[in-house]
């Protein structure tokens, strides 16, 4: 990518009232982005109507500086640091498994092992750093075999070592573990996995998604961990150089975590957790959710408990995932008529969506209306109010808030 080029997207991205959505729009319209901020205010508002338009027209303010780091972050690339990339929506590098996501990012930072750039202008800077080694290490053949880890940030002692245990296991078995950084049950699986790293193996043993810039480390805490992944594995980010660890990215970073990943494993989780909302988004799109049993007093059980309930498949050991895992790749290449899964674990159509109603109802009440003990009618609930079809209303009050 040339310098331009890289301008052109990242003025994209900078632009106000352009997300992922509009700029797809505009991209189908026009093509690459130097071709979308050379076209007339007559042809954009045509796409995006008129107040996005004149943004379109007015380069932001911030352009020159961040285009200016990114560069220099890029040039950086081999010269006594990681390899560094950047793969946009478009390239044959860009990951085939995040193009079947409802927003998949524009563009995408890379920073580490699996980064390999036979194109790039600046393949001259770490020309001596790229070898046939980098084809096998190339995150696609690694995303093909890897299994996303998630689960609580504060974990019992156990579930951290289960995390760290099971990713070892898998690691050794050839899987990439996917996960996200965080303090906690990532953590241990980043841990794990390089547990499993062989000296002198070019594999690609963990991917870590985060929610910041990529010349930040969040948690600091992580800091050497971030540098042991960029050596052995792969840090992803979608976000710019310099963006601080805010709030509204996690949730967001967990739908690439899921969307990366051949399968998701959840070690432990409380039943409001950003580890089931990842398990959520990887049902949605076709793919096997593992959950480790806990003890039934434990509230970081309950969650892999309603998943469990809800359709995910229990495991006791890492054999137990590798053996569906490979069950589902035999069935992947011997049945190619065989149709998507249905709708199970998080399916909308739950005979309790007809027991809710359209009226605000509490629990007893609706427990009344059907067959469900306390517990299995919370996890249901939670499964239907992660989907946005129910509202929590104060008072303890539920409330449907789409039709089935």
């Amino acid at each position: 990518m040339e310098r331009d080029e890289l301008g052109a997207w990242l003025r994209l991205t900078l632009t106000p009232g352009v997300g992922n959505t509009t700029a797809r729009k505009l991209l189908a319209a026009f093509g690459l982005p130097l071709a979308v901020f050379s076209q007339p205010s007559t042809a954009l508002r045509q796409v995006v109507g008129p107040v996005t338009a004149a943004s379109l027209r007015s380069e932001p303010p911030e352009l020159a500086e961040l285009l200016d780091t990114t560069w220099d972050w890029l040039s950086a690339s081999g010269a006594g640091s990681a390899r560094r990339q950047i793969v946009v929506l478009g390239d044959a590098d860009y990951p085939a498994s995040l193009l079947t996501m409802d927003d998949p990012p524009l563009m995408l930072y890379l920073l580490g092992a699996g980064v390999f750039i036979p194109n790039s202008p600046l393949a001259g800077v770490n020309k001596d750093l790229i070898d046939t080694k980098s084809v096998a290490n190339s995150l696609t053949h690694s995303l093909s075999h890897s299994i996303a880890i998630v689960g609580s940030r504060n974990p019992t002692p156990q579930g951290a070592a289960n995390a760290r245990h099971f990713a070892k296991a898998l690691g050794d078995a050839g899987l990439t573990v996917i996960s996200g950084l965080a303090l906690g049950v990532d953590g241990a699986a980043h841990e794990g996995a390089l547990d499993s790293v062989v000296p002198g193996s070019d594999r690609l043993a963990t991917v870590a998604v985060v929610g910041t810039g990529l010349d930040r480390v969040y948690p600091r805490a992580h800091l050497n961990l971030a540098h042991r992944i960029a050596e052995h594995g792969l840090i992803i980010s979608e976000y710019p150089l310099g963006t601080p660890p805010l709030t509204a990215n996690f949730p967001k970073r967990n739908r690439l975590i899921a969307g990366l990943a051949r399968a998701t494993l959840v070690v432990e989780a409380a039943l409001k957790s950003g580890s089931l909302i990842t398990a959520r988004l990887a049902v949605e799109q076709g793919k096997d959710v593992f959950a480790i049993p806990g003890s039934i007093h434990s509230t970081q059980a309950r969650g892999c408990h309603a998943l469990i309930k809800q359709g995910a498949k229990l495991v006791e050991s890492a054999q137990d995932v590798l053996e569906e895992m490979t069950l589902e790749a035999q069935a992947d290449t011997t049945d190619s008529t065989a149709q998507p899964a249905s709708p199970g674990l998080f399916g909308v159509n739950l005979p309790l969506l007809d027991a809710l109603g359209f009226d605000p109802v509490g629990l007893d009440a609706l427990q009344a209306r059907g067959t469900l003990d306390t517990a299995s009618l919370q996890a249901e609930l939670m499964t239907l109010e992660l989907e946005g079809l129910v509202a929590r209303l104060p008072g303890g009050l539920f409330q449907r808030t789409a039709p089935r």
